[in-house]
């Protein structure tokens, strides 16, 4: 199933709207702004990784930020150490990521619901000191961490630093979010879907489950490595402590907040975990993380299947208050997953 076959004309005009907006915002707020917006949508293409894995397959990570790191660290060694192109070291850090994450997930199998989720928790704490490893201090920096010399952009752009590297985050953005919905939307996202809500099923069906789960959290793994390496990039600096444990929970947040089961979701819960702190900062100095925790808890209160379901959830009123549609109107490729109400828009 194409991707063009699975969007009516609207959702197609929809889309294109969008990114034509989306391709003029660099040249309508000043640097920071543009900085701020580029490291949003690193956090979305992690967020969509980690979707993958908890909302559509049902695996629970709370050590994602881990594979951030890797992602991060793999970008800046080889910027750094081998004097790579920065554009080269993207899909690098994807590759070295899915091999880790595929990794990860074989032992993983064993392992269900919480203990999956603790075991996932040990590594992302243990990441930040793992990096700060005297044995690896040669290659990491140590506690130090390495820094990364920002790319210029190429002078027939004619943009500045930060425009460059936005149009280049929102390149990977439109390239990995095209992917996985191509893949989230045909047979793969119907067997991750069935192995998260009936696995005994699914296994009789002929379902490879073991295999889907590790080929998920390896994918998963791929996403967030990629958006690690983007937000290196773009920081221009990597170092242990910026990958605590704190991050793999923000991640999990990000994913909560923007709607499980949501492809669009990623979107949302990247803007909640990139601004929201500044807001609550702004609010409150004193104790801005009170302020944080307010606002989640308003989300979760108002919104508990996350944006993207208080949206479906809008839609399908409005939809509701219209006049039935003709017969036969519905499209015959049009395909719907059985998501249980958590469908991906």
């Amino acid at each position: 199933m194409s991707f063009a076959r699975t969007l009516n004309t609207t959702q197609m005009a929809g889309l294109a709207a969008l990114f034509a907006i989306a391709c003029t915002v660099p040249f309508m707020f000043g640097s920071y702004t543009v900085f701020q917006l580029t490291l949003a949508m690193t956090y979305a293409i992690a967020l969509l990784g980690l979707n993958m894995l908890t909302g559509y397959n049902g695996q629970i990570s709370l050590g994602h930020g881990a594979f951030f790191a890797i992602g991060a660290y793999t970008a800046a060694i080889l910027m750094d150490k081998a004097n790579w192109p920065y554009w080269a070291t993207i899909p690098a850090a994807g590759i070295v990521c899915l091999v880790a994450g595929f990794l990860f997930g074989l032992p993983a199998l064993r392992l269900e619901g919480l203990y999956l989720a603790v075991a996932t928790l040990a590594l992302g704490t243990a990441m930040p000191q793992i990096l700060k490893h005297k044995a690896l201090e040669h290659w990491t920096g140590g506690s130090m961490g390495i820094v990364i010399v920002k790319p210029d952009a190429p002078q027939w752009t004619g943009l500045d630093q930060d425009q460059w590297l936005y149009f280049f985050t929102l390149f990977w953005v439109v390239l990995l979010f095209f992917a996985g919905w191509n893949l989230l939307r045909g047979r793969v996202g119907r067997a991750l879907v069935a192995i998260r809500d009936h696995p005994v099923a699914a296994q009789a069906m002929g379902i490879d489950t073991a295999l889907y789960k590790s080929l998920t959290f390896g994918v998963s793994a791929l996403y967030t490595g990629v958006a690690g390496a983007l937000a290196a990039i773009g920081v221009q600096f990597a170092s242990p402590d910026s990958f605590t444990i704190f991050l793999s929970l923000s991640l999990l947040i990000g994913v909560v907040v923007g709607g499980l089961a949501s492809i669009s979701g990623a979107f949302y819960g990247a803007l909640f975990i990139q601004f929201t702190p500044n807001i609550a900062d702004s609010i409150s100095k004193a104790a801005p993380w009170a302020i944080y925790g307010i606002f989640l808890i308003a989300f979760m209160y108002l919104m508990p299947t996350g944006v993207a379901g208080l949206i479906r959830f809008v839609r399908a009123r409005l939809s509701a208050r219209r006049k039935a549609a003709p017969p036969g109107a519905a499209s015959s490729d049009e395909v719907q997953l059985p998501l249980t109400g958590k469908e991906a828009r």
